[in-house]
């Protein structure tokens, strides 16, 4: 795995262990944010605890971890305020999974330097595109993910809960 760390103002970016307790508390808050807004669109309510647990279970964050995967975690002033995953598909693909940014810290560029950072990475793994799946109501992260040169593509899994598949292919340094 190649490390990284880039800083811009408050924000500094660094791999982080997955198993952590400050990682699986940013997993938990990503997991909380998304899925209530699934239930409050399809359900006209919050997700509950429950819930909330059962999907921690059934769909864990373990391969975020090296040597096929990595948790970026974004601090502002010290304070873990984001995180990004991004898991190998192949020799030639990484994925992102996990894009947040919680509520207090959101407009202050820390999701551009997070997949900067998740590109870098990439690069390092020697992989020459990113992919990733998200929903239709997530109209914030597909306007960021579309500002930073991600486009359309095939559907390339199976999620249930993936409705819109996108790429973008990695310039090289050399």
């Amino acid at each position: 795995m190649t490390s990284t760390t880039s800083t811009v103002a408050s924000w500094s970016i660094a791999p982080h262990p997955v198993g952590a307790p400050e990682s699986a508390t940013l997993l938990r808050a990503y997991l909380i944010d998304v899925a209530d807004r699934w239930y409050q669109l399809n359900h006209g309510r919050r997700t509950t605890p429950e819930e909330i647990e059962r999907h921690l279970a059934e769909d864990p964050s373990d391969d975020l971890a090296p040597p096929d995967g990595v948790l970026l975690v974004g601090r502002y002033g010290g304070e873990a305020a984001g995180c990004l995953g991004l898991r190998r598909l192949d020799a030639r693909t990484a994925e992102l999974k996990r894009m947040f940014v919680r509520d207090g810290w959101r407009g202050l560029g820390g999701s551009a330097l997070l997949l900067g950072a998740a590109e870098e990475v990439a690069r390092g793994w020697g992989a020459e595109r990113i992919v990733l799946d998200t929903r239709l109501d997530l109209v914030e992260a597909r306007a960021l993910y579309a500002r930073h040169g991600f486009r359309d593509i095939p559907r390339y899994n199976d999620s249930p809960y993936a409705e819109v598949w996108l790429g973008k292919e990695l310039e090289t340094s050399g």
